[in-house]
């Protein structure tokens, strides 16, 4: 197998794909090589509503070698390190791959040794995650009569911060149809201070809220769970006290230690996630551990042919499939530039991200905001007949279960315009 590629790609991931595909559409003589080992490529996005029984996990995957665009070159292996000095990765199996430029995009990866007991929870009943098996939620969602229902997400950054909420929406509209709410508590914990940073979604989403009576415990950072005797504990972070006591059916506080334990007779957490091994021992991160890359251009602010993107990447806003979508554009006419052999001097992303909430079966949100946090609604929607994302709406909720899956296997996986 050639060794030297003009543009090397980690990740078969959404990015590395869709820059694959891009530059491929550019110029379809650019020698490109996509260095990935897996053989299934999934649209992580549906296993929400996988979780909570409204769409079929099977329809989330394709085989990688459909998606690898035609003329590239799929190198079926890990990436081990780098020698960025070199333009060298070091793979576990196919020695030493060259590059002239380089794009890392190779996600992140689920870390639940970061909270105490959280690998063996996943591995009972009565815990769940839409992060490493949506199916097993659904089924704990069926087999829940009642109850504790917990809702958490770590303090580390999480691909698609919204998604431990939206799944929290979903139960409690289930238990509802189901008739079980009225014995049932659904809580939703988060290390966030707020239920949403855009202050048009926070509004909706308080509304939800209260509509489910949900309890809303923000400052909850988790670091245990016993799944035996079935609890969760957690640092509280707020700077005012805590209002619940001992003996509270929803909790119950160490007042000296700041630490708070919830029973649960259900858990759904987002485990701790990071950037993948390789990558967080490599000269490469920033001192937090993700790729050290420039907001705007996404240029490795080290070494200037070497670009990163995606969930990998060190950038202040939700890693979703939606940012990437607005990144890789930038990333291509950077490359392209650079084959042309001039600067990369594209620093046109602004942070845009999107998270689609959903709030309940046949019900959805969509925050699209940027770097600042600011509402910016993609114009499109008008077309749906969508005049205002931050309420909640049907055709958003069809948008999400029809609209998105086909624009990204049909569209976005390909290169084009979207």
């Amino acid at each position: 197998m050639k060794s030297h590629h003009q543009v090397l790609i980690i990740g078969g991931g959404t990015a590395g794909i869709m820059v694959a595909a891009q530059l491929k559409r550019k110029d379809k003589h650019l020698d490109i090589a996509v260095l990935e080992p897996a053989e299934t490529h999934y649209y992580q996005p549906a296993w929400t509503l996988v979780g909570a029984g409204t769409y079929n996990y099977e329809k989330t995957a394709k085989p990688m070698a459909d998606l690898i665009p035609k003329g590239v070159t799929w190198i079926k292996d890990y990436a081990t390190g780098f020698e960025p000095t070199q333009n060298s990765v070091t793979t576990k199996n196919s020695g030493i791959v060259t590059y002239d430029y380089l794009v890392v995009a190779p996600g992140l990866v689920m870390e639940p040794t970061m909270i105490e007991g959280l690998p063996e929870a996943l591995d009972k009943g009565v815990v769940c995650s839409n992060y490493t098996d949506p199916e097993h939620t659904w089924d704990v969602l069926k087999n829940f009569s009642g109850g504790n229902a917990l809702f958490t997400q770590p303090a580390t950054p999480i691909k698609c911060g919204g998604a431990p909420q939206k799944i929290a929406y979903l139960a409690a509209d289930y238990f509802r149809k189901k008739g079980i709410n009225k014995n049932t508590n659904v809580i939703f914990a988060t290390p966030g201070t707020v239920i949403f940073g855009v202050p048009e979604i926070k509004a909706t989403l308080e509304k939800v809220l209260h509509r489910y009576g949900m309890h809303f415990k923000p400052f909850h950072a988790p670091f245990k769970i016993d799944a035996e005797k079935q609890i969760a504990y957690f640092n509280y972070k707020g700077d005012k006290p805590l209002e619940i006591s001992e003996g509270n059916h929803l909790g119950m506080t160490d007042e000296g230690n700041n630490v708070v334990s919830i029973p649960f007779d259900m858990l759904h957490l987002a485990p701790p996630q990071a950037a993948p091994r390789f990558i967080r021992d490599s000269d490469l991160v920033n001192d937090a551990g993700w790729l050290d890359v420039d907001h705007f251009s996404l240029q490795h602010n080290t070494y200037k042919n070497i670009f990163g993107l995606g969930d990998v990447a060190a950038l202040p806003t939700g890693k979703t499939g939606a940012a990437i979508r607005k990144q890789v554009p930038v990333v291509v006419d950077n490359v392209a530039k650079q084959i042309s052999q001039k600067e990369a001097d594209n620093h046109s992303y602004d942070g845009y991200s999107s998270c689609p909430l959903v709030t309940g079966y046949g019900k959805m949100v969509l925050a699209e905001f940027d770097y600042d946090n600011k509402f910016t609604p993609d114009p499109k929607l008008k077309n749906m007949l969508v005049f205002d994302s931050s309420k909640e709406s049907w055709r958003l909720w069809m948008l999400k279960k029809y609209g998105l899956p086909y624009l990204y296997w049909k569209k976005m996986m390909k290169g084009k315009d979207v």
